[in-house]
């Protein structure tokens, strides 16, 4: 699968809207890029439980290179709480090894794209919602950090996320404030990444079929173009979001959630 002007004109597109967005939104990329990278692959020949996997995996590969710009930004605002980053990460690197290493080797891209459909359909309520947990408790002890990081590493490496939608909430109940808790979740997006796409370039060494320029799951000529765009076009939405009408602009973005729930729901319904 040779690269071609076309798909790094496609790839571009989408790491250009993809880092916007990020930087506009604070979200991150893995719920508009998977299903755009299923696409892009399934046009270039890929069979469907390929495509799912090769995109979910880069997905998250892309993150290793945005969270480091985004947390830069947040620790030099000493808004990063470390500690908790410290107390959760162990608990990411195992949960996150057991999905991308094992389960998701084992499950068929058919009913990952099923857990990313559902998954995103949550996420886009949420964002509808712009509800936020009421703080009701304290961070737990070394055991509730690790079972939750475990949840959160494991979850996140099934659907090519960072996390945020997850670790977010889970810190501003435990009376984190919301700030800290966007900063920090930047910084564990750096471990969730590193560890499942570990674990992706593992499962996937010995898979039949990959595109030319794959390493395990993950194929790189989208990786190094989409990380290279939304790298650049990221701060560009952080600095729209002070002019933007930001509510009003989730709630469409959560509408085009919905729509490519939907895609992905049918891609793993009908293959």
């Amino acid at each position: 699968m040779m690269i071609d002007p076309l798909l790094v004109a496609e790839l571009a597109l989408l790491g250009v809207g993809t880092g916007f967005l990020a930087g506009l939104l604070g979200i991150g990329g893995g719920m508009l890029m998977v299903p755009f990278i299923t696409i892009i692959l399934g046009h270039r020949g890929a069979s469907s439980d390929l495509a799912v996997k090769m995109a979910i995996a880069t997905s998250m590969a892309t993150i290793i290179f945005t969270s480091l710009s985004s947390v830069r930004a947040h620790h030099k605002r000493g808004a990063v709480r470390w500690d908790i980053v410290k107390r959760l990460a162990p608990g990411i690197v195992i949960g996150s090894l057991v999905g991308s290493l094992g389960v998701f080797a084992l499950l068929k891209g058919q009913v990952l794209a099923i857990f990313f459909a559902l998954f995103v359909g949550f996420s886009a309520t949420q964002m509808f919602r712009n509800k936020k947990p009421e703080p009701s408790r304290q961070m737990p002890g070394t055991a509730g950090q690790l079972a939750a990081g475990g949840s959160i590493g494991f979850i996140s490496g099934l659907v090519g996320a960072g996390g945020g939608f997850i670790s977010v909430p889970f810190m501003t109940w435990c009376n984190v404030a919301i700030h800290n808790a966007v900063a920090t979740s930047a910084a564990l997006g750096f471990p969730i990444a590193v560890a499942n796409v570990a674990g992706y370039v593992a499962a996937g060494r010995s898979v039949q079929g990959l595109p030319d320029a794959s390493v395990g799951y993950i194929w790189l000529p989208a990786l190094a173009v989409i990380a290279v765009c939304s790298f650049l076009t990221a701060p560009l939405g952080a600095k729209a979001a002070h002019s933007l009408p930001v509510a009003k602009l989730k709630r469409v973005f959560a509408s085009v959630l919905y729509v490519l729930a939907v895609y992905m729901l049918w891609k793993g319904l009908h293959g």
